[in-house]
């Protein structure tokens, strides 16, 4: 069978970390888009779809965030299997009747996620299991009809509405991309410094336990293509 061909719609305003994490775990065919250029694909005719981080929140008033909605919604009504990662999660949140709104306060570093249910992208995952966070707005309402499967103290982490699946954590990240991220953050020094010392070979390779879900969601795309029962229906 032919390797799956996913869109992935790079919404970072400094796409290198994204366009190499995210083709290192994505065992598939990646067409990139860069929205924030607004770069869309012309076609729906993908396996699946991944939207990205991004510094901008889903309720700024740029020229571009409106057009990647509606494409998006476009795609999710066609039946497009979607992952959204930190904004693409609540990008994908959103589009589905759900709310985003800022934190109020900023998590940052090496955290631990609490799971609240059962779903096939998580399979494999520990009920707690550790992911490097790093966000101020959140989901604070889940779509209409969503399944709420991940959490911890700051936000709901994971939600699945049908084919869409959203996280908050990003388990794409390497060492590399944490230390850059957390060096760019208008945080107080005393903060940047904790979340830069947590940064290290042990949390990292606890972290790599979230890795999983991309294969889940990769074999969730396979069994649509061909038909199979899939453990999500």
């Amino acid at each position: 069978m032919s390797r799956p061909r996913i869109a992935v719609l790079n919404a970072a305003h400094d796409p290198e970390h994204n366009r190499r994490n995210f083709r290192r775990e994505l065992d598939a065919d990646v067409v990139e888009f860069d929205v924030v250029s607004q770069e869309l694909p012309e076609t729906f005719d993908f396996d699946g779809c991944l939207v990205t981080g991004s510094r901008a929140s889903v309720y700024w008033d740029e020229e571009w965030i409106d057009p990647t909605k509606e494409w998006v919604e476009t795609a999710i009504d066609r039946g497009l299997p979607f992952l959204g990662v930190c904004w693409g999660h609540q990008l994908l949140a959103d589009v589905l009747g759900g709310r985003v709104e800022p934190m109020g306060e900023y998590e940052i570093g090496y955290r631990t996620v609490e799971r609240t249910g059962e779903s096939p992208l998580l399979a494999g995952v520990d009920e707690a299991f550790t992911a490097f966070t790093t966000h101020s707005d959140a989901v604070v309402d889940l779509p209409p009809g969503a399944e709420h499967l991940a959490e911890n103290d700051y936000s709901i982490h994971a939600f699945r509405k049908d084919r869409v699946f959203g996280v908050q954590f990003h388990p794409e990240y390497d060492m590399e991309t944490a230390e850059s991220v957390t060096k760019g953050k208008d945080l107080p020094d005393q903060r940047i410094q904790a979340v830069l010392d947590g940064i290290n070979e042990e949390n990292y390779a606890a972290a790599c336990e979230a890795k999983t879900l991309f294969d889940n969601y990769l074999e969730f795309m396979r069994e649509l293509r061909t038909g199979e029962p899939s453990a999500a229906d």
